[in-house]
């Protein structure tokens, strides 16, 4: 398989792209969702929230943590996580853009 050509592109497009692989999994959406319905940090409750397996949740955290989307804290034998809001900010205000507001009616388009 070839190189992903990441140069080809905008910085906004390869950010939503790298943003969007961060979030790509259910239990990633799911762990956000309680992170910001908590908003403060969760050491393990996220375990026992998803209901998976302690090393597939501390995989699905590494993977948001290397996104930049959250990050942790170590707490004693624990590490405690919340949202980054610089980084959650920042890509709420590039998927807004993306996903901006368009008038769709009466649009004749592939028909």
């Amino acid at each position: 398989m070839g190189a992903t050509k990441t140069i080809l592109f905008t910085k906004g497009q390869n950010e939503i792209a790298m943003m969007a692989k961060a979030i790509a999994h259910p239990a990633r959406v799911a762990i956000l969702q309680y992170l910001v319905k908590k908003n403060a940090c969760v050491c393990n409750d996220l375990v026992d929230e998803l209901g998976l397996a302690q090393a597939t949740t501390s995989q699905h955290l590494k993977e948001l943590k290397n996104a930049g989307i959250i990050q942790g804290t170590i707490e004693g034998v624990s590490v405690c996580y919340c949202i980054n809001p610089a980084i959650w900010n920042k890509y709420r205000q590039l998927f807004n853009s993306f996903f901006k507001e368009v008038d769709l009616k009466g649009a004749a388009c592939c028909k």
